[in-house]
């Protein structure tokens, strides 16, 4: 029996494996987009809390940034191809885009609240998928992210509290 060397044999079914790589690659796109909401906010902040606000979404941003590779390359892992277009994330996301006008800081800190906690969701749902294929790269990936999003969320929902 000879084997391609493009045939994967990694202890994951194809369907699994196309599965996994599909919701991977709506985690992508909400990563994505969130990545360029809190760039954007982070260009256009204003008001007396714009050094804190600044500040904060580079940080925020540039973790982003960092995360979208791993997931893409998870995806390439698991044999199937990484959407890497406006396009294709803008139709596999499930965050909003922002609006043209940037909203005042306190709504741009809502927003992202919001959008750390949708990623959360899409992460969070991909959990059944990778444990019955037994995908522990996957799982792994979805829980340093889901720390990641819950930590974010929680602390721009305390710059809301009065």
């Amino acid at each position: 029996m000879s084997v391609r060397s493009s045939a994967i044999h990694i202890g994951i079914s194809d369907k699994d494996r196309a599965a996994i790589s599909k919701g991977l690659s709506a985690l992508l796109a909400d990563t994505y987009t969130l990545y360029l909401t809190t760039h954007n906010f982070h260009w256009n902040v204003t008001g007396p809390m714009f050094n804190t606000l600044h500040t904060m979404f580079m940080g925020q941003y540039t973790e982003l940034w960092n995360a979208v590779d791993p997931i893409a390359e998870r995806i390439r892992a698991l044999g199937h191809f990484a959407p890497g277009s406006y396009a294709d994330f803008g139709k596999l996301t499930s965050l909003a885009d922002v609006p043209h006008d940037p909203p005042k800081a306190l709504e741009m800190v809502r927003i992202l609240v919001a959008g750390h906690e949708a990623v959360a969701r899409t992460a969070r749902s991909l959990f059944p998928l990778a444990d019955k294929a037994s995908d522990e790269p996957t799982a792994d990936l979805l829980t340093q992210r889901l720390t990641v999003h819950e930590q974010t969320a929680w602390m721009l929902r305390a710059l809301l509290e009065e």
